[in-house]
């Protein structure tokens, strides 16, 4: 994620309490060791790529078979004579073939080139083990020789991963369906979760290997129909709720390593995505306690985003980007923003009665009032759709999170949602994505939305990919505000939730 809206004069406040139960709930990594299924010399299949030879100019690919997450480690020998200088190699991970055509001296993206997954190494004794120390999210490893004299060559003798996770596939129970299709876009979705699932959920184990709270929000929802690790759900809110921005603020992004840390960027949307978050977590688990701890801070974000409505209850728009949604040039975000507050105040209220937290309730229920009034001036009756900003921007995204605001009749909600396909500004991501599925649940559209589940992110894996990634538009398929696909991450939490789907609504 780029261009965000950061705070200024940030200050972080530690609630030390709260980090103390986060940390506690550290889960431990399961670990496998994962072999090359496959290789490919120069471009030639191998039958067995150990103990093949390579001179200078020699490249090696090898397919792991899937993605994997984890510490690669390769074991070099020499053939011919005694070795007089060492051997340079490049060595480039990817989660795509593709990816290995990049380069950092050639990249031209707007995020940085250090993400490219790419070592340059010598080896200098041989036989020799080479472990590479950063942890890497790929499928494909390519190994050149980029220079060596000629008076011996380099063999490659093995290589393996370390595999880690906190997720363990055995813990997964049998999905019962017996459309074979569905049957894939699960096992895609359960890996996507699975390399995501750390020491906290990742948005991405390639990039950007840190804990924002949009991704967090579809991730939990995926892990209590798939994995059921709900404890690492509850690490995750108390690490957000115990590093906080200035005013109670939580943060949009957490890193994680070398120290805990949140960043100074603030999303309005993701905020939101606390309260919602914490909401499902209390309904998966019940755990009353928890909910009771971290219900100020939830409260605290509704507080927080008031401030943006005007006098007739209608969220503010302005220039700077202050809340995501989704990527996508020139999309206005307002309408989105102001459905987001109405669900998240929704789930807000239910958590206060929930808590028996009677004065809250009637705070809660006047904003929400106040809130459904402001979304209904959005509403173009000539139009019969809902509009947002100055320009009176018409998008499917407007319409998406109206219908999730559940303030329309059912027979409206089908309407709007039945007319997308006429709009401009469609989704971009897996992450809008997801929720265009949830409308059309909510407007009783169940068959439209398997459909849609299987035409998207089915789209995905036909394009060769065993995972869901980061950014992906069928109509569009170079498109990237990266402006270069090799950044991008092709394992990506925001993406997993066609598990959650099945699983919760399709399955037999």
């Amino acid at each position: 994620m780029a261009q965000t809206n950061s705070l200024r004069d940030f200050q972080m406040t530690v609630h030390s309490e709260f980090i103390k139960i986060a940390e506690e709930l550290k889960p431990v990594l399961y670990s496998r060791e994962l072999s090359p299924e496959a290789a490919r010399l120069n471009g030639e299949s191998l039958a067995d790529f150990r103990g093949q030879s390579l001179g200078q100019g020699d490249a090696l690919l090898l397919d792991f078979g899937c993605h994997v997450t984890g510490y690669v480690s390769f074991d070099f020998a020499s053939q011919g004579s005694p070795p007089d200088a060492p051997a340079l190699l490049e060595i480039k991970l990817g989660e795509s073939q593709a990816e290995l055509l990049q380069s950092v001296d050639s990249y031209r993206g707007n995020l940085t080139a250090s993400w490219l997954q790419e070592e340059r190494t010598h080896i200098d004794d041989f036989p020799s083990r080479l472990g590479l120390p950063r942890r890497y999210a790929f499928r494909y490893v390519q190994i050149r020789v980029l220079a060596i004299s000629p008076k011996y060559r380099l063999t490659v003798e093995g290589s393996s991963v370390r595999a880690v996770s906190a997720a363990d596939f055995a813990t997964v129970l049998p999905l019962q369906v017996q459309d074979e299709e569905l049957k894939r876009l699960d096992e895609a979705g359960l890996l996507t979760l699975h390399e995501c699932m750390q020491e906290v959920f990742e948005d991405g184990p390639k990039r950007d290997r840190r804990m924002w709270l949009g991704d967090l929000y579809l991730q939990a929802k995926t892990n209590y129909a798939a994995f059921r690790q709900t404890e690492l759900v509850k690490r995750c809110l108390y690490l957000f709720a115990g590093l906080r921005q200035n005013e109670g603020r939580i943060g949009a992004t957490l890193f994680i390593k070398p120290k805990l840390q949140v960043d100074d960027i603030f999303l309005f949307d993701y905020a939101l995505h606390f309260v919602n978050t914490l909401h499902e977590y209390y309904e998966e688990t019940g755990d009353r306690a928890t909910l009771a701890e971290l219900y100020p801070v939830a409260l605290r974000q509704i507080e927080i985003a008031v401030r943006r409505m005007d006098d007739g209850g209608l969220v503010q728009d302005e220039d700077s980007w202050w809340c995501f949604v989704d990527w996508g040039e020139g999309l206005n975000k307002q309408a989105s923003a102001q459905g987001i507050f109405i669900v998240a105040l929704r789930k807000m209220l239910n958590l206060a009665e929930v808590l028996d937290e009677t004065s809250d309730e009637g705070k809660l229920k006047a904003l929400l009032e106040q809130a459904a009034n402001g979304m209904a001036r959005l509403y173009d009756k000539e139009q019969g759709l809902f509009v947002s900003g100055a320009e009176r921007q018409v998008s499917w995204h407007s319409q998406i999170w109206a219908v999730l605001a559940g303030l329309l009749p059912e027979d409206l909600a089908r309407k709007l949602l039945e007319r997308l396909p006429e709009l401009p500004h469609a989704p971009q991501t897996p992450f809008m994505h997801h929720f265009y599925v949830e409308a059309l649940l909510k407007a009783g559209l169940r068959q439209e939305a398997l459909s849609h589940l299987k035409h998207y992110w089915g789209a995905m894996l036909a394009d060769g990919s065993d995972t869901y990634g980061e950014v992906f538009n069928p109509q569009n398929p170079h498109y990237s505000p990266y402006d270069d696909k090799a950044i991008e991450s092709r394992c990506h939490a925001w993406s997993c939730t066609p598990s959650y789907f099945i699983r919760r609504y399709f399955a037999d």
